[in-house]
């Protein structure tokens, strides 16, 4: 047998598979090959998306169900045995394996990440590969489980269902770590997973494994939002049954031992004999043996909050906190208190392994805002207040200032970017205040008159002081239901808001926390496939996405757009044939801002709850007599590390394409080389190419139609400064020397229509055989009759293959 000759998944059947049971490990319960363990990165392409690809490895050995020791990378037997030792290691350490191999076929390479052998980097033969024993052994050295009992105790298996749902990978990494840390006796742990991520499953598989072991038998999980209570209770924690209650009406029943609390529910200052106050002193200090604390930057990092007094009094049971974004200021710090996270997956991560929506960016600034207002002397606002004299800005906007037009202004935006994308977009509207957001409620109702008709929900206000509002949450994030389309919010939906499919996210709200910042674009960052939800846009009227360029900010987006004044909200690459907003109708929307009357009394809230509103701050509230434009601004975008783009789009691509190819040569060899033309496009777009809007600015530039170049005439044109061809005149290049002369019939005419069909669409459609299905080919004949016209599919495959190459064909270009 000539190993040469054999493919990679060859080499793993016929040696590498062998090898490893030869060592002794099952493969049913030990051994998983092929394992897919991300989804590959959501690549947003205007109204369309992609995925990247998804991180796989070929074997992960397992010691039981959920607990990885080792990642094998296999190669075919024409590399060295070493070679995919890099992406070995940097799939081992995503999955927090300590061992890694590679292998040609011909032996090992171990890399020993443990630290518990006498060389880092050693080859063994094929008949030396390690024994599970062998491996669970180191493992428990690298992990101190030297213990038989604390070994024991992190052996505990996760809870199986029976329908095959099983944890990501990062899940696992945090389960176990901290079923590791508790067995080893740490009693404060901390966890940092990014909204969306499924923190509660995670923390529930942990419950789970810790009660199991008795080393939890009493366990507490404490969350500040009753809605983050029930949705635990009826989803994730459900398998606990009988066991578990929560805590309601100030009543504790001791006979159980899985307790869900809202902390307002055992906790209360308002007065009274101590114990009446704080119900949890009902429980014995001893009672819990497990506190599980949810959201804990919210409350529980701060010295004084009422969850401090009762992880205090609850001293002696083990405390784990949840947090998607852990405080850290001078006078309160999550990980003072629970020490340093035993694991972290942060959102950038979450946005990189296609777990996470990304997320697109539209900057909108007006007049007032960025260049100031100054009352006239002697000015009364509608309430006949005197206006203090002095100039207002933007931090002065909805909290001393309402200006009502520039309410309406944002509220259009809003409407027309949804008009103009999904009308039944979900959409979340954080405002600054309650009084805030029932202003932006009635300015959306009066711009959009024919969709309240359909249903008198489509605009909602859900905030603390109203019961309708509040009830309409469960409907607001249920994705089966299409009302309410849009929530004006101030504080409530800031967090612990499971909303699927929200699709829009609008900022016009003063955010200077990056803690409460992170959450309000966690409201977004689900992704739910069923429904079409795969990112989502950032609409700001308030720079508070300025907070992107800060270090503690860890997720890039896909796009940051800042429309001029004439321009509609959605980005460049989704502009409709007919912008409903210009500048014809701000005049109509002038004529309709006396129908918008503020709902507070003068100086007031208007009975709003205090923890929403502007307590006593005093507002001045001006009308219509004071308008309010859009100020043009330049286009910009964050890259995928993150930052911002400062340089010309055509700059910052030209310096994408150098990383990848180090010259036109090495481009050119790419694009001949592989079988789709897509696969490079999309590479370069998970580089940070911004395809539709660098055509529309090299398009513009040179004074050509929008829509006229493809992706290989952009690259060649702003990387290495070739002159540009439309794809009309690549296809026109291969009519006039007569191509199709060779082709006779229906053969002929079907690679006519694909030539027509890249001249209109681009490359990408024509490499799809689904297109064979499509008019024109249709009329030509069914898709199988075509495909034999070729002498079958391979022959079909290579005369799209001879068209690509003549297309792009410098030297007859």
């Amino acid at each position: 047998m000539n190993k040469k000759t054999l493919s990679e998944r060859d080499i793993c059947t016929q040696f590498i598979t062998p090898a490893v049971v030869a060592a002794g490990w099952d493969l049913q319960r030990q051994v998983r090959e092929e394992v897919t363990f991300t989804q590959g990165r959501v690549i947003v392409r205007g109204r369309l998306h992609t995925r990247g690809q998804a991180r796989r490895a070929d074997y992960v050995l397992y010691h039981q169900a959920n607990l990885p020791l080792a990642v094998i990378e296999a190669k075919d037997n024409s590399h060295g045995p070493g070679e995919g030792m890099q992406q070995a290691l940097d799939y081992a350490e995503a999955l927090d394996a300590p061992f890694v191999f590679t292998s040609n076929g011909d032996g090992f390479v171990f890399h020993d990440r443990s630290g518990t052998g006498t060389q880092v980097e050693t080859h063994l033969g094929l008949d030396q590969f390690p024994s599970p024993a062998e491996l669970w052994r180191r493992y428990c050295l690298w992990a101190d489980l030297t213990d038989a009992d604390v070994r024991a105790r992190a052996q505990v298996p996760y809870y199986d269902d029976g329908s095959g749902r099983a944890p990501r990978y990062y899940q696992v990494n945090a389960i176990n770590r901290t079923v590791e840390a508790v067995a080893r006796g740490q009693r404060r742990v901390l966890l940092v997973m990014a909204t969306g991520t499924g923190k509660t499953y995670t923390a529930f598989q942990i419950i789970w494994r810790l009660w199991k072991s008795r080393q939890a038998r009493r366990i507490l999980f404490l969350a500040d939002r009753n809605i983050l209570v029930d949705q635990t209770r009826n989803n994730d924690f459900k398998p606990f049954g009988a066991a578990m209650t929560k805590i309601t009406g100030r009543r504790i029943d001791t006979s159980y031992e899985i307790y869900l609390s809202l902390y307002q529910a055992i906790t209360d200052n308002t007065g009274g004999a101590e114990e009446d106050k704080n119900i949890y002193k009902r429980f014995s200090p001893e009672f819990f043996d497990l506190i599980v604390v949810d959201e804990c930057h919210r409350g529980s990092a701060a010295e004084d909050s009422a969850w401090r007094d009762i992880l205090a009094y609850f001293g002696s049971a083990t405390q784990i906190g949840l947090t998607a974004t852990p405080k850290e200021t001078k006078d309160v710090s999550s990980t003072h208190y629970f020490g340093e996270p035993v694991y972290t997956y942060s959102l950038r991560q979450g946005i990189d392994d296609g777990f996470l929506a990304p997320y697109k960016v539209v900057r909108i600034d007006f007049d007032r805002d960025l260049q100031g207002w100054r009352p006239p002397k002697g000015m009364l606002d509608k309430h006949g207040e005197p206006i203090e004299d002095r100039i207002y800005n933007l931090r002065d906007m909805d909290r001393q200032l309402v200006l009502e037009m520039r309410t309406l202004a944002v509220a259009a935006k809003i409407t027309q970017f949804l008009k103009s994308s999904d009308p039944y977009a979900k959409t979340i509207v954080f405002c600054d205040d309650i009084d805030h957001a029932e202003r932006m409620r009635q300015a959306l109702v009066n711009l959009n008159p024919e969709r309240v008709r359909e249903n008198r929900k489509y605009v909602m206000r859900i905030t603390g002081d109203d019961a309708e509002g509040k009830a309409e949450l469960d409907n607001f994030i249920n994705p089966e239901s299409r009302y309410p389309v849009i929530a004006t919010t101030s504080k409530l939906m800031t967090t612990g808001v499971d909303a699927q499919t929200c699709k829009l996210i609008v900022l016009d709200q003063h955010i200077q926390s990056m803690t409460e910042f992170k959450q309000i674009i966690g409201r977004g960052t689900r992704i739910n496939e069923d429904y079409g939800k795969f990112w989502f846009t950032i609409m700001d009227f308030k720079k508070a996405t300025e907070l992107f360029a800060d270090p503690a900010f860890d997720g890039d987006s896909v796009q940051i757009y800042e429309p001029k004044d004439d321009e509609p909200p959605v980005p460049p690459e989704e502009i409709p044939p007919d912008p409903p907003f210009s500048k014809g109708g701000e005049d109509a929307l002038t004529g309709a801002a006396a129908d918008l009357e503020p709902p507070f009394e003068k100086g007031g809230q208007g009975g709003f709850a205090a923890d929403e509103g502007q307590g006593g701050r005093k507002k001045y509230v001006v009308g219509d007599n004071v308008t309010v434009h859009i100020v043009a601004e330049r286009v910009q975008y964050y890259g995928p590390d993150g930052k911002l783009i400062t340089e010309s789009l055509r700059d910052y691509t030209r310096g994408c394409v150098a990383k990848q190819y180090a010259s036109m040569d090495a481009f050119l060899r790419r694009w001949n080389s592989v079988e789709q033309k897509k696969a490079v496009i999309d590479e370069l777009a998970a580089q940070g190419v911004i395809w539709e809007a660098l055509q529309e600015e090299v398009e513009g530039k040179l004074g050509q139609p929008q829509g006229g170049l493809d992706a290989f005439d952009l690259i060649c044109h702003v990387a290495f400064d070739q002159p540009p061809l439309t794809r009309r005149e690549r296809a026109e290049n291969v009519r006039k020397r007569n191509y199709f002369a060779k082709y006779q019939g229906a053969a002929r005419q079907v690679l006519e229509a694909l030539l027509a069909k890249y001249a209109d669409s681009g490359i990408e459609p024509i490499e799809d055989l689904k297109i064979l299905q499509l008019p024109p080919f249709d009329r030509i004949g069914a898709p199988i009759e075509l495909v034999k016209a070729f002498g079958g599919k391979a022959g079909y495959v290579r005369a799209v293959a001879d068209l690509e190459a003549q297309l792009y064909d410098l030297r007859q270009a």
